[in-house]
């Protein structure tokens, strides 16, 4: 496994290069994500799409990219102008600054030159904490933007933005511990190294599912697109916004597509690793076939997102927030508790596997059960509202006009 003795030796100009390269292909993937996005929509709800700028539309994303740059930019009267202007950025840099610690391949020779380096700009011993740390700070920009403004709705859909992004950090953050105690390390390099034979999102599918569910609401994209929630906030947290500005928050909502895209990559399927059975491949991992198989898997990710959209409604606020809660974290809870037991007893012995597995099995099944009941039991509450509601109500029984029970929702 490599160590990480092996970054931070590269010349200035390889390392600015390697920048360079990232946020270029950072930008051509925003542009043709928003493309494939609005394309594979068009598909599954029997419309054309782009089609009209460039070979298959493909360059609709940049004109309308043009057309926000030179758009008139409006500043509210009762915004803070200061905190208004820098609000993008603090969101669209950590989005750009997170794939530095993302791998791109393993180290490779430049065709020019006899210079090996690793296909990563950087790596740190705690490398996805790193990635987790980024997000956070892109909160900020999102909460400082919708109160900067001097808007209530724009208010409303920054802390209901906040609130959702920091819940499900949570659940994301809980879904990494597992991949930590398997892998030994909190490195990205090292964790793809150690998925050399068999992918974490096969032996540890409970926490990718968790984790999958996690990135699209850390994401704000449908069904948990609620801090845009037309029909309530009217646009969310950059209702206020126009021209560049709003590039840079539709710019760093794309490029947070990708970046949990990658990090799903990195963590849950081998990486830059051959996906099998073209991992028998003598030659699979060598050369730049790594990155094909490492854009190939994010740009799967990025369907999943897309068919998400096309597919399903947008959740109630107080049923996603409850969701997050309620089931994803005790269940991220007790699978960490379970890996943990199995990992200790794998390293030290003591039980056979087989009767380990089977216990988790059946503890797993009998906490499903439970949630099945606590649902039943609030269904059962749901339904007894609603006969009360049903129920005749005499408004003058108390010798005066009351208004009638308020329903329940």
């Amino acid at each position: 496994m490599p160590g990480l003795t092996q970054y931070g030796h590269d010349a200035w100009w390889l390392m600015l290069l390697k920048a360079v390269l990232i946020f270029v292909i950072l930008m051509l993937l925003t542009l043709f994500n928003i493309w494939a996005e609005r394309r594979v929509v068009a598909r599954m709800q029997q419309r054309i799409g782009p089609s009209v700028n460039g070979p298959f539309g493909l360059l609709q994303s940049l004109a309308d990219g043009m057309k926000l740059i030179l758009k008139e930019d409006l500043i509210p009267k009762t915004a803070d102008k200061v905190i208004f202007l820098c609000a993008p950025l603090i969101v669209v840099v950590p989005a750009f600054l997170t794939w530095s610690v993302i791998p791109f391949g393993p180290t490779a020779r430049l065709p020019w030159s006899d210079t090996h380096t690793p296909l990563q700009l950087t790596d740190l011993p705690v490398g996805v904490i790193f990635v987790l740390a980024m997000a956070s700070v892109g909160i900020y920009g999102i909460v400082l933007g919708g109160w900067s403004s001097g808007s209530t709705y724009s208010l409303l859909g920054g802390l209901r933005s906040s609130a959702q992004m920091i819940s499900y950090e949570v659940s994301m953050g809980l879904s990494f511990v597992a991949v930590f105690l398997y892998a030994g390390s909190m490195s990205t390099s090292q964790i793809v190294a150690a998925q050399d034979r068999i992918w974490y999102g096969l032996i540890l599918a409970p926490s990718f599912v968790v984790y999958v569910i996690s990135m699209v609401g850390e994401t704000n994209r449908a069904p948990f697109d609620l801090p845009e929630a037309e029909g309530e906030l009217v646009g969310g947290f950059h209702t206020e916004y126009s021209g560049a500005k709003f590039m840079l928050f539709f710019l760093a909502e794309y490029v947070n597509m990708a970046t949990v895209s990658a990090l799903a990559t990195t963590l849950f399927l081998g990486g830059w690793h051959a996906p099998w059975p073209i991992s028998f491949w003598d030659g699979a991992d060598s050369g730049y076939w790594p990155v094909l198989w490492f854009m190939g898997k994010v740009m799967c990710f990025i369907f999943v997102f897309i068919w998400l959209r096309g597919s399903l409604p947008r959740l109630r606020y107080d049923q996603f927030m409850h969701f997050g809660w309620t089931r994803l974290m005790p269940l991220s809870l007790l699978w960490i508790l379970a890996v943990a037991t199995a990992r200790t007893i794998d390293l030290r012995g003591g039980i056979e596997r087989q009767w380990l597995f089977a216990a988790i099995a059946v503890c797993l099944v009998v906490i499903g059960s439970l949630f099945f009941v606590a649902e039943k039991k609030e269904s059962d509450a749901a339904e007894d509202a609603a006969e009360f509601d049903a129920a005749e109500f005499d408004a003058f029984a108390g010798g005066y006009p009351v208004p009638p029970p308020a329903k329940v929702p």
